[in-house]
């Protein structure tokens, strides 16, 4: 049978360790088309390139795939792709390995789940994973078995129309992960500060800062399944009407 084409995309740059580990893993399951940005593009969200001009290049990296970097945001990568790069549909879109959680509220803010959430747009399968680990020596290879296990029924078991995954991975050993979990994006938020400071011309900047305030202690929530050990999957939509609430606001509007 025909391998499934499996397009590879991140924000953390396509040299990242994160999405060369995640290209080896889709190299044992598929033909791998890799197309992602030539510099980190973390914390870009749904950005698309309009104000300046998009380059690209075949480079030469380790492994029987295919590898583009692109002068530009993930959303662009897989945007790139399926107009300029790929054969055909991919059969699934798979982004990251990100270094750090893209979990809960974070999501929002993800260049890597924006990459997914661009092909479920183009109504392809795709897939963010993440793992708990910001470090850029993080091993990745813990979590390789789940990781292909994940692809393998997504590929074998469509996912619903307007869905895409996202997955975040515990910073655990592989024999202490303890499962997968389906879960909801957990309540919680980032709490900001902008730390003032002065340049050595006497000029003030700032630097975002802050801390991450988790509000849910739910059983169900993707960061209570992380916090006990659990790698999360959350079915992710791109539809953002508030359905619940189209009647009251109809009634009110009328």
């Amino acid at each position: 049978m025909k391998k499934p084409l499996i397009l590879v995309t991140n924000d953390d740059g396509i040299t990242a360790p994160g999405i060369r580990n995640l290209i080896s893993f889709m190299n044992e399951i598929g033909e791998v088309i890799v197309v992602a940005p030539n510099s980190p593009q973390s914390g870009k969200g749904h950005a698309i390139t309009i104000d300046s001009t998009l380059t690209f290049e075949e480079i030469g990296l380790e492994g029987p795939q295919k590898d583009y970097s692109l002068s530009g945001t993930p959303v662009d990568c897989v945007k790139f792709a399926l107009n300029k790069i790929l054969p055909r549909k991919p059969d699934l879109v798979v982004s990251g390995i990100n270094h750090g959680a893209n979990s809960s509220i974070n999501v929002i803010y993800s260049g890597t789940m924006s990459a997914a959430v661009e092909a479920g747009v183009e109504g392809l399968q795709a897939i963010g994973f993440s793992l708990l680990d910001f470090s850029w020596d993080a091993d990745f290879s813990q979590a390789k078995e789940h990781i292909q296990n994940i692809v393998k029924k997504v590929l074998e078991n469509p996912l619903p129309k307007g869905t895409v995954l996202n997955v975040n991975i515990p910073k655990l050993k592989k024999e202490e992960i303890k499962g997968i979990k389906v879960c909801r994006q957990a309540n919680a938020k980032w709490e900001e500060n902008f730390d003032e400071r002065i340049n050595p011309h006497g000029k003030k900047y700032y630097w975002l800062t802050g801390y991450f305030n988790n509000m849910d202690d739910g059983h169900d929530a993707d960061e209570t399944a992380l916090e006990d050990g659990y790698i999360s999957i959350v079915p992710v939509k791109f539809d953002l009407t508030a359905h619940e609430h189209l009647q009251q606001l109809r009634e009110i509007f009328q």
